[in-house]
């Protein structure tokens, strides 16, 4: 069964001090101040942050699941993740709180040791 928007903000939303708040037209996740998770405006995928230098793996393993907005996500730590291609909840879960340990203050995701374990 294919994750959904519904699925995204369920998830989110339970993170430590998520807050959604829309920007740009469309509903973004954040946790201290921090965009975490930005659903994009066709609802089909979700932009999360990545570190630039692991982006270009994931791509290559999973294209079908993960690229780049071209001319936009070139200069920032995100990647775009194809809702359709996400296996499951537990695989969404694990997306959105790889993103939520970049974007939380160092603090918060101390405080959260459960948080802390592989993407995987």
């Amino acid at each position: 069964m294919a994750t959904t928007v519904r699925d995204v903000r369920l998830i989110a939303l339970s993170l430590p001090d998520s807050t959604e708040k829309p920007a740009w037209g469309m509903p973004t996740f954040r946790v201290g101040g921090k965009i975490f998770a930005a659903l994009a405006d066709d609802d089909t995928s979700i932009g999360v942050k990545c570190p630039k230098e692991e982006r270009a793996e994931l791509i290559a393993a999973e294209p079908e699941k993960f690229f780049l907005r071209p001319g936009h996500d070139d200069n920032y730590a995100w990647i775009r993740v194809r809702l359709a291609a996400v296996q499951d909840a537990a695989e969404l879960r694990s997306i959105l709180t790889d993103s939520w340990r970049q974007a939380a203050p160092k603090r918060l995701v101390a405080a959260h040791p459960e948080l802390t374990g592989g993407a995987g």
